[in-house]
């Protein structure tokens, strides 16, 4: 471990810091004054200062880990994302054993943590019986990612009188940097590579897209104000056919490409839409820039091949 970090400025910890979400959130949290440290998967090689690479699902690990950083504030984004993710065992491993990890060191410090926000998905409302989903929905999870971080939610309340908790339910979101098996980057990439057809499963799904520098600024400003004991869902409140996105890029691009369904990529108890009311959001932490959907997607064509 690297515990070479510390500074006059108050200290973030981000799990999972090397992830998608985690680099634009500590980009915000630095911006915020903070100074920023945070975990990475145990076999990730790194000798940046400030940065663990920690096993979640150990504990004595992750306890040390919390003894050095001394956090001010918590995020808690380490996880495994990818719905159709192959290890069933270890998606709810990491997903619950690791968080829970994570609580008891931090409930065991001598100075707690102003917020310890935990990231949590909109997936668990499922095939939801209302067409905009408030908090109010009650959970109906399809999938085991889904069942997993609603399990999670429920053995987060356990700590809740011992840590200042709040969590989000972020919808959909993508960006720069997404990993290429997640839909959004996957057909921006068909097109910038100028591919005539694209193979995609669920073509009649909808969804509520965020840009992730969105979803970054939220979860600072919500450890700033640290609304604990709360649930946040995450989201735009506008929700996208996949023929909508495919016009979008071939717009941005310039051509039309080809829509083939492959069975392969069907999923069974595929969520057909996901719409997102954030209003207990906005009335908590105020206005949110909400980047629309075609300027994302524009930015994510536009990028630097790296």
């Amino acid at each position: 471990m690297n515990a070479d970090f510390h500074s006059d400025k108050p200290c973030a910890l981000i799990t999972g810091m090397t992830g998608f979400t985690g680099h634009y959130l500590a980009e915000a949290l630095r911006r915020d004054g903070y100074q920023v440290v945070g975990t990475c998967h145990h076999d990730f090689l790194s000798t940046e200062s400030g940065l663990f690479a920690v096993d979640l699902c150990n504990l004595e690990q992750v306890r040390q880990m919390v003894a050095d950083v001394r956090p001010h504030v918590v995020a808690h984004l380490a996880a495994i994302s990818f719905v159709a993710h192959g290890d069933v065992e270890a998606m709810y491993r990491v997903n619950i054993l690791g968080t829970r990890n994570l609580l008891e060191a931090l409930a065991g410090l001598q100075i707690q943590p102003h917020a310890v926000l935990l990231a949590s998905s909109a997936n668990i409302y499922g095939n939801a019986p209302v067409e905009v989903i408030d908090e109010s929905v009650a959970p109906a999870p399809a999938n085991d990612y889904a069942v997993s971080k609603l399990a999670m939610e429920y053995m987060a309340r356990l700590w809740m009188e011992r840590l200042p908790i709040i969590i989000t339910r972020p919808f959909n979101y993508t960006g720069v940097g997404q990993a290429p098996q997640f839909l959004l980057p996957k057909i921006v990439n068909h097109f910038r590579r100028g591919e005539r057809v694209i193979e995609l499963g669920n073509i009649g799904v909808e969804r509520d897209f965020s840009d992730v520098r969105t979803i970054a600024q939220v979860y600072a400003t919500l450890l700033k104000q640290s609304p604990a004991g709360e649930m946040f869902n995450v989201c735009s409140g506008q929700v996208y056919a996949l023929k909508e996105v495919l016009a979008m890029m071939a717009e941005i691009a310039g051509y039309e490409i080809e829509v083939r369904v492959n069975p392969a990529f069907v999923r069974a108890n595929e969520v057909k839409r996901l719409q997102g009311d954030a209003g207990k959001l906005r009335r908590t932490i105020g206005d949110i820039r909400t980047i629309p959907l075609r300027e994302t997607l524009r930015w994510m064509y536009e990028a630097p091949v790296s």
